[in-house]
Formats: C-alpha cells, structure tokens, sequence
C-alpha cells in the first residue's frame, strides 16, 4: 500500500513539476519572440504616447518576475488574455476552435489504429516475406513524405482533377449555420439534428484531412505493432502454446497480442496526442476551422495571446494523455502494479 501511495505522489510530483515547466516555456515564448505584442495591439502608427499607455495597461512594463507570477494568476483563473485579431478571450476562440480538432483527430486515430494494428501484427507473422518488407516501404513512405505535401497531391488529385471529393473547409456553403453547435463535432451535430444531407457533406468533406492524418499516423502504429508482436512472438509462452496444438489464429491473437496490447496504449496515448497537435499543417491546407489554423493564422497576424494559449493547451494534452497511459498501464499490467 505504501508503495502504491510513493508511485502515486512520485507521479503527480512530476505532473507537477511538467506543468509549472510548461506554463514557464510559455510564458517565455509570449516574451522572447520578435513581436512587439504592444505594437501588435495599437498599430505601427501609434504614437509613442499610445504605445507607453499600452504598454502599462498590459503589465509589459512590470519586472519579469512580476509579469510571469501575474500570468500565472490569470493562468489559475482561466484568462488566456485577449485575441487582437477576433477581438475575443482566447478561452472563447480555443473552446469554439478545438472541436474541430478535436473530431479530425479522433477519426484519424481510429481509422489509423485499426489499420494499423492489423498490418503490425501481420508483418510481424510473416517476419522477413515478401508482404513484411511491403508493409515496412508503405510505413516508410509514410514517415517520410511530409504531410503538406500529402494533403496537396490529394487535393489535386481527388478535388481538381477528378471531382470525387468536396473542396477545402469543413462543410458546403449550403449548409453553413444550419446546424446547431451542441457538441461542437459536426458529424455529431448534424446526427443529432438528423440532417443526414448535411451529415454525409460533413463526412465527404472529413474524408482527405483524416485519411492524410491517419496515413501518417498508421506507419507509427504499424512500425510499433510489430515490433512488439516480434518479441512477443519469441517468447516460450508462444513457443509452449504452438507446442499443444493450438491454431495459428488463436496463439496469436489469444497469447501473444494480449501481452503487447498494453504497450500498445500507451503507442496510441501519444499518436492522439501527436495528431492534435500535428493537425495544424493539415488544417492549413484543407481550411480545417480547428485548432492549428486558428494557432497559424494568430501567428501570421502577430496575435500572441492565441499562439502562447495554443501551445499551452498541446502540452497540456501532452502531459494529460501520458498521464492517462500511464496510469492505464498499471492497471492494465500487474507487473508493475
């Protein structure tokens, strides 16, 4: 019990200790950054009078010291600041923004593990045949093509030249202000109205973004899925299950799987953290209204309230999803329970 309790506060120091980094990384890049954020927020033709006045209204003429532990209070309080460009908290825009995110990313997780986890496995059986060394280019090219350029192949191929797939944005003009936002998922609140016209053009126009992200996605999961079911495959408990007699299907999915599952949440732990976070370049292309347009718009207009709050809130989900895995791990495993 003791050792349980020492893990636990090990655990939750550290969480600590990540955070409180983090919020400093933060706070340092809203500081060090060639931006002058007053500049930003009155205009290059301010007068100098202008520009000190705003300068003492948004505390930038405090010692650092003073102005990281009132960021800090804010931080507590939930005050991100406000956004120059839309005139909003940054609270405000992040909750309306990340939905849209948060959905890509979803999706594109679940269609990359269940892909990928398959093809690991399978590689894994047929160690060093022809269908292995297939698998391994296709996770290759996968790691290696960068996104962007993925995403922009698939809009010429798909949308320009053979029409098969709706342009960039998340849904038709048609159906722009139709729908309710009651969870901010749009495949969920069209269901939910049942607007199924408006349920298939979302979809359709999910289609590329998530597929692109999921490719991605899937050569990590497959690349990891087998290697762990190459180690699994070796041990004497295989060896002994092959021994008795037992079909090829059941001593691999009944005896070996199970002993990589669990590492394998913590593999999928940080993919979905890596696509929400990695979704800012897809966004971009395909005019996603998520998270990572929202960050790169604010970046190109010089709005850093946006940018500092969105980077807070990656790393947030960063230590957040390592958090879950974790703790999944020990109750997952009672090897290191």
């Amino acid at each position: 019990m003791n050792k349980r309790i020492k893990s636990f506060s090990a655990t939750l120091s550290s969480v600590f200790l990540t955070l409180l980094g983090l919020t400093i990384v933060t706070f340092m890049i809203g500081r060090v950054m060639p931006v002058d954020p007053v500049i930003a927020a009155v205009g290059d033709n301010a007068s100098e009078a202008v520009i000190a006045q705003a300068r003492i209204e948004m505390g930038l003429d405090q010692p650092l010291i003073v102005q990281f532990f009132r960021y800090l209070w804010q931080l507590l309080h939930g005050d991100l600041g406000m956004s120059i460009l839309t005139r909003n908290p940054v609270s405000t825009d992040i909750a309306r923004f990340f939905p849209a995110t948060l959905e890509l990313a979803t999706a594109a997780l679940l269609l990359s593990a269940a892909i990928g986890i398959p093809l690991g496995v399978w590689a894994a059986v047929r160690q060093g045949k022809f269908i292995d060394q297939a698998i391994r280019v296709v996770c290759l090219a996968g790691h290696s093509v960068p996104v962007f350029m993925l995403s922009l192949i698939s809009l010429l191929i798909f949308y320009a030249t053979l029409g098969l797939a709706p342009g960039p944005g998340r849904q038709d003009v048609i159906f722009d202000g139709m729908i309710d936002p009651v969870t901010g998922l749009l495949t969920i609140d069209t269901l939910i109205a049942g607007d199924w016209d408006a349920f298939r053009d979302a979809v359709a126009h999910m289609a590329q973004p998530v597929c692109i992200l999921a490719y991605f996605s899937m050569a990590y999961i497959t690349r990891m899925t087998r290697a762990f079911m190459v180690d699994a495959l070796k041990g004497e408990f295989v060896i002994t299950a092959r021994a008795k007699g037992l079909s090829a299907s059941t001593v691999i999915w009944s005896h070996a799987f199970p002993t990589v599952a669990v590492q394998l949440v913590t593999v999928l732990a940080l993919t979905y953290a890596g696509l929400l976070e990695g979704a800012v370049v897809t966004e971009t292309v395909f005019s996603w209204p998520g998270l990572g347009q929202y960050l790169t718009v604010s970046l190109m207009n010089a709005d850093m309230n946006p940018v500092v709050g969105a980077t807070l809130l990656i790393g947030l989900i960063y230590v957040g999803l390592n958090l879950i895995a974790d703790l999944l791990y020990r109750v997952l495993d009672p090897r290191v329970r």
